[in-house]
Parts: C-alpha cells; sequence; structure tokens
C-alpha cells in the first residue's frame, strides 16, 4: 500500500516539533544538564492533588457537560470578576444571559486555541502572531487551512499596535498576543494592551489573549490595574471597559500549578464564539478531564506566590550571568530566556546548539519558535544544581 499517498497535505506540511528533536539527541545523554523542559519543576499542592483524588473515588469519572462542570466555571466566574472585572454568567450556555460574556473549561489552553482557530478560520484567511511564538501558533493554521502572519518582534520582543498595524489585511481575522510569552518571557505593558485592543476594534478583528502564564508574572513586571481597583496584576487588554466584547481570553492551570498533564484551561470573551467553540468541543474532545476538573476547582484556593518568587529569584541569576557574555531581555513572567547567541562567535543559534550538546547541555534552538536563528531558549524551571552547570557551560562557550 501506497501509505505516502494516504496521508493529507495539511500533516506533512506541518514539521515535527524542534523541542523533540533535542528531547530525542538528550536521551542519548549520560547525565544530561537539561535546560529544554517548559513546565514547572515544583510538586503540585497538596489540597490540589487531594480534590482530584476525592473525585476519582467518589466516582466524578464519566462524561462532564461539554462547557464544563458548574462548580470550576463558578470559580473562573468568580475570579474574572474580581481580576478583570468580566460580568460572565456561569450558567450553561443555553439557558445563560445572552448579553453577558460566555465561558467554557477547555482540554488545555492548546485545546482552546486549536477550536478558537477552527471557528474563526476558514481556509486563506490570516492570523497575526508574534515571531518569535509559541510553537503550537503556525501549525494550527496550518491544519485549518489560514496563513499566519508573523508579526516581528525583535529585538524587544514586544507586539506592538505599530508592529501590527501594517499587518492587517482584508483577510485577517485575529490577532493573538501572548503574555507573558513563551519563548522570550516578556510581559506586554498596559499601553501594549490598550493599544492593540484600540486596533482591533477598529480594525474589526478579535483579538485574542493567551495568557497561560498569567499568574506567573513578576512583582517588578506587574503594573497598576487599569480597573484602579485592587492588587497590582498582569496587563491585560481584558482589562478594560468593554474588552469582553472584543478579546478572547485563555487561561489555563497546568503552568501555574504544575499540573500540565492535566490538560485543563478555559476560554471566556464574545458569546457567539464561546457557543461555537463549545459546538466544536462537543465533536473533538468533548469534555476535558472530569475529575481532574474537580481538582482544578481548588486551585483557586492555593497561594503560589512562594513558587513564582522563587522562579523570580532563578530569573535574576540568569540574567545577571548571561548579560556578561551576551544579549539578555529580562523576562517579565513564565520560566524562559531567550538569549541571543553572540555574533562574535560567527554561530548561528543552530550550531551553537551542537556545542551546548557536546557539553551535555539541553537548551532549544530559536529556529524553532522563530524564522530567526540567532537565539536560543533557555527553561529555567529546573533543579539549583542542573541551573548553576547550564549557566557554566554556557558563559564558557560563549567565552
Amino acid at each position: 500500500m501506497d501509505i505516502d499517498r494516504l496521508i493529507a497535505d495539511r500533516a506533512k506540511r506541518i514539521d515535527a516539533s524542534g523541542i523533540r528533536r533535542v528531547f530525542d539527541l538528550g536521551a542519548r545523554l549520560k547525565d544530561p544538564i537539561n535546560l529544554s523542559i517548559g513546565q514547572p519543576d515544583f510538586p503540585v499542592p497538596e489540597p490540589i492533588k487531594q480534590a482530584a483524588i476525592d473525585a476519582i473515588r467518589n466516582n466524578q469519572n464519566g462524561y462532564t457537560q461539554t462547557q464544563g462542570i458548574a462548580s470550576l466555571r463558578q470559580r473562573i466566574v468568580e475570579h474574572l470578576k474580581a481580576d478583570v472585572n468580566w460580568d460572565v454568567d456561569p450558567r450553561p450556555l443555553a439557558s445563560a444571559d445572552a448579553s453577558k460574556p460566555g465561558v467554557m473549561v477547555t482540554s488545555g489552553t492548546s485545546g482552546a486555541l486549536m477550536l478558537a482557530f477552527q471557528v474563526l478560520l476558514d481556509p486563506g484567511d490570516e492570523a497575526i502572531i508574534p515571531d518569535p511564538y509559541f510553537v503550537m501558533y503556525p501549525h494550527v493554521c496550518t491544519m485549518v487551512g489560514a496563513r499566519p502572519v508573523l508579526c516581528d518582534t525583535y529585538p524587544d520582543f514586544r507586539m506592538t499596535a505599530e508592529r501590527v498595524e501594517r499587518l492587517i489585511t482584508p483577510r485577517t481575522k485575529l490577532v493573538l498576543l501572548n503574555s507573558p510569552s513563551n519563548p522570550a518571557g516578556v510581559v506586554a505593558s498596559n499601553r501594549d494592551c490598550r493599544e492593540l485592543l484600540e486596533l482591533c476594534r477598529a480594525r474589526n478583528v478579535l483579538l485574542i489573549s493567551d495568557e497561560i502564564y498569567d499568574t506567573f508574572t513578576y512583582a517588578d513586571a506587574r503594573e497598576p490595574s487599569p480597573l484602579g481597583a485592587g492588587a497590582p496584576r498582569c496587563p491585560s487588554p481584558a482589562r478594560f471597559p468593554g474588552a469582553a466584547d472584543d478579546v478572547l481570553l485563555i487561561r489555563g492551570f497546568g503552568k501555574t500549578y504544575g499540573v500540565t498533564g492535566w490538560r485543563l484551561g478555559y476560554a471566556a470573551g464574545p458569546r457567539r464564539i464561546i457557543e461555537e467553540i463549545s459546538k466544536l468541543q462537543q465533536y473533538t474532545f468533548v469534555c476535558a478531564p472530569s475529575a481532574l476538573q474537580h481538582g482544578a476547582v481548588a486551585c483557586f484556593d492555593v497561594d503560589m506566590s512562594a513558587q513564582i518568587a522563587d522562579y523570580q529569584k532563578r530569573r535574576d541569576t540568569v540574567v545577571s550571568r548571561l548579560s556578561k557574555v551576551t544579549e539578555v531581555t529580562v523576562p517579565g513572567g513564565a520560566f524562559y530566556a531567550f538569549v541571543k547567541v553572540p555574533e562574535r562567535l560567527g554561530l548561528t543559534a543552530g550550531a551553537f546548539i551542537d556545542r551546548c550538546l557536546e557539553r551535555g547541555l539541553l537548551v532549544i534552538p530559536g529556529n524553532v519558535f522563530s524564522k530567526r536563528d540567532t537565539h536560543f531558549r533557555l527553561s529555567y524551571a529546573t533543579d539549583t544544581r542542573s541551573l548553576e552547570r547550564g549557566l557554566a557551560v554556557l558563559e564558557d562557550l560563549m567565552r
């Protein structure tokens, strides 16, 4: 049988993740220094684990409503009211107030993005995404037949309205903002968020705000909320008046609470879009993992400030040491640094990563996240010993 003839073009147009290539190479190394993994290294807090265990033991293991269990939707709605002042109706979409934004639980933020792109983009439509980007962004465009339009954000990795405006065409359906960002950890300012929202409103384009790292924003990157009340918050376009009509907000639990394998996120925003996403989820994911939804309810009662403060100290160590030998944009959140390979070395990032592998160090080449091959992504979500060993290798290679 000619299997290649059977494979759809959309699959052939998607390359296997460059991150997986590094993982495969790393599997051959003895005692590798792994600064490549994009997930927290702290254990899941006990109350969250216990809530999931209790749900399993109490036989909460079947299908849930496509939109998510009522108790989790209620906690999400309460959080959104406190955090971005959105008045979301937690009731099932069919019976909720049609004038209010909708909300639903998804199978991770990736599931939310996949369904949103399916809802919004027809073949030939365009989505503006940042460069560098999270690895999924351009490929999910390919999956739905749309065209990813890259917004060059070098050298500061800020996705600004000025940079985006020149890329908008009649085929543009959405602009995707990721803050704090992967791979650079850069946090958009209140001004960035406001001006992007104003631009998208003026051009009748949806703004999707991917905020999987929203809680993982460091103290020196937070700004007072535009709402004028409450504690300083991570800047977000969702915080400006009327944003619920023009912003699809996507957040999740995996990065903040260490439950990356639970695959739990949520989407909130214009009700018509949430209704369509829910319809597609019914025929794809069906629902997010049921017992783990019950576990996620407990997330809203857990304080993660100590873990975030610890990661900020790791960030400071990375920036302090590597800035002496190369250029590093200071991350304001997440747990990555996007580090430039010094031009004096005369190497692409790919070639530099080969030298790192020779020394047993795993980092991700920048061309996995970008059309450029000048940087690499370092994750400091690792133990102190590995981080110290990895920084020592990088300092030596860059000198």
